[in-house]
Formats: structure tokens, C-alpha cells, sequence
């Protein structure tokens, strides 16, 4: 599991009230019973909370939410790793 998969939780249960029961790792948006346009709210969501950007359909629809926390934790690793290379790069000026 990794380590943003506790984030995806508490934004599914407490935004879009589904039971933590039902929150396995294996589990779909489709299982949860999300439609696309609370898919495309949880991606408004993850932007505004974790910077990571991604299309709804392309990330979200059909994974699991073991891959997609699996994803969003890559991403923002990413994201941090970009910004301290350019700040790197910067300071080198």
C-alpha cells in the first residue's frame, strides 16, 4: 500500500461518504459507485490538496485504489523531485 493511500481514504469517506469498509485496495471507482462526475471532483480535489494533475478518465477510471494511490504517491514524488532540481539549477546561477 503506499503512502498516500491514507489521503485517498479520508478524502473518499469524508467527501463522498463512502464506507471505510468498502475502501480495499482492490477496489474500483465503479465499485465505490463513483460516476465521472465525482471521479472529476476527486481529481479537482487531489490537485488542490497534492498538486498532482492528472486526466479523470485516464487515472481514475478502472484502477484500482491501490494503483491510484500507488500513482498519486509516484506524481508527487515527481513533483518534489522537479522542484528541487530546479531550485538546485537556480541556485547554481
Amino acid at each position: 500500500m503506499s503512502e498516500l493511500h491514507p489521503t485517498l481514504v479520508d478524502v473518499l469517506t469524508n467527501t463522498f461518504k463512502v464506507p471505510a469498509v468498502e475502501l480495499r485496495p482492490e477496489a474500483t471507482m465503479d465499485d465505490l459507485e463513483m460516476d465521472s462526475l465525482a471521479v472529476a471532483e476527486l481529481g479537482v480535489i487531489v490537485k488542490e490538496t497534492l498538486g498532482v494533475e492528472a486526466d479523470a478518465d485516464s487515472a481514475y477510471k478502472g484502477a484500482t485504489l491501490g494503483r491510484i494511490s500507488q500513482f498519486l504517491t509516484e506524481a508527487t514524488a515527481a513533483t518534489v523531485d522537479t522542484a528541487a532540481t530546479q531550485a538546485t539549477a537556480a541556485g547554481a546561477r
